[in-house]
């Protein structure tokens, strides 16, 4: 009955929850009511699990009570029987789902995130690859409906991207976008080519989950800010003010520069976002890294410098190396159908996940 002990007990949590929620509403408290909020939210499916398991539970009891009874009548105790048959069945297949949805929850999967795509190696082509994922991925949010804005951008001449930084809101966005981080790679024949040839280009990818300001604190007395005019492809100046900000966190050495706005405050605002985001990254690394490396993930652990997908033109071919996945439908994907590609991931991430509480 552990499993039955473990329903009370998540349906105990999520009364408390829903107390404390309603007193930080009471009392005004929006940091506080985002928290608690998140908590719940990722709560609520398990709880209404562990209320229908009870239910099938108590059913169960019911139909054995009528079953003790001597002086119950044949037809109604055949009739007892069958349900009990029945409900015996019903809950082995629930256990089944109860286990999975019991398995913990990434804490970070309702945030909303910053996706930083960066030129690797390949000079201008792997520029132009840039363009290509960032088109994939705002084709993929639209489908999505989430909402997406370019937080920072470094274009080339060509019309690529030496650097991207954007955000995507909505429900539930880090679950979907947590594995695009690593090493893109590309093979095509380039615009840049004229004999024809195939060239291999890498881009980066980095997923970064956005903290509110309640998760990541920053002291503005631990940063420096600097104004600048901002530049275009060339070096050209774009605006005749100093708008762009660069702000530096002198405790971590990170520098964040923004410089896409015209308003210098909406280019600060954007700065400190990034800068927040890549404070959290640095502190989910270092936790980790505190991880015994067996019980890394097998689709990895989003670190930019980790090869992950083949993009291959010529055979309209797409790899992921990560679980092994070949799709030759690259155009579809590129055009935002980027599902086929996450959903296997996913699964393949769940799979892992039960097998290893399944080991213990």
């Amino acid at each position: 009955m552990i499993l039955l002990d473990k329903a009370v007990e998540v349906e105990k949590k999520f009364m408390e929850l829903e107390k404390k929620l309603t007193d930080a509403y009471d009392t005004g408290n929006s940091n506080t009511i985002k928290k608690l909020a998140r908590e719940r939210s990722l709560l609520e499916e398990v709880y209404e699990s562990a209320v229908h398991y009870q239910k099938l539970w108590k059913e169960m009891i019911d139909v054995d009570s009528i079953l003790s009874q001597s002086d119950v009548d044949p037809e109604m105790k055949k009739m007892a029987q069958d349900e009990k048959t029945q409900l015996e069945k019903n809950i082995q297949e629930f256990e089944t789902i109860f286990k999975f949805k019991l398995l913990p929850k990434d804490p970070l999967d309702l945030k909303n995130v910053l996706i930083e795509i960066r030129a690797g190696t390949g000079g201008e082509e792997a520029a132009l690859f840039v363009n290509d994922l960032l088109k994939m991925y705002l084709k993929f949010a639209e489908k999505c409906k989430f909402k997406t804005e370019i937080i920072s951008s470094n274009r080339t001449e060509l019309g690529g991207f030496k650097e991207i930084i954007f955000s995507v809101e909505g429900k539930s966005v880090y679950s979907k976008f947590k594995f695009e981080g690593g090493v893109h790679r590309v093979q095509r024949v380039p615009r840049t080519e004229a004999s024809g040839r195939i060239h291999t280009s890498a881009s980066t990818v980095a997923v970064l989950p956005e903290p509110d300001e309640v998760d990541i604190g920053i002291d503005m007395n631990d940063l420096r800010i600097d104004v600048f005019r901002s530049q275009g492809p060339g070096g050209q100046s774009v605006n005749t003010t100093d708008s762009a900000v660069r702000v530096t966190h002198l405790p971590s050495g990170l520098v964040v520069s923004c410089q896409d706005e015209k308003s210098q405050l909406k280019n600060k605002n954007k700065a400190l976002r990034v800068l927040r985001a890549r404070l959290m990254e640095l502190e989910e690394e270092k936790a980790r890294k505190e991880l015994d490396s067996t019980r890394k993930s097998m689709v990895g652990s989003g670190d930019r410098s980790e090869r992950i997908r083949t993009y291959n033109f010529p055979q309209n071919r797409i790899t992921d190396h990560r679980i092994g996945l070949t799709i030759y439908a690259l155009e579809e994907i590129l055009e935002g159908h980027l599902d086929k590609v996450i959903e296997p991931l996913i699964i393949a991430d769940q799979n892992e996940k039960i097998g290893a509480v399944d080991s213990k």
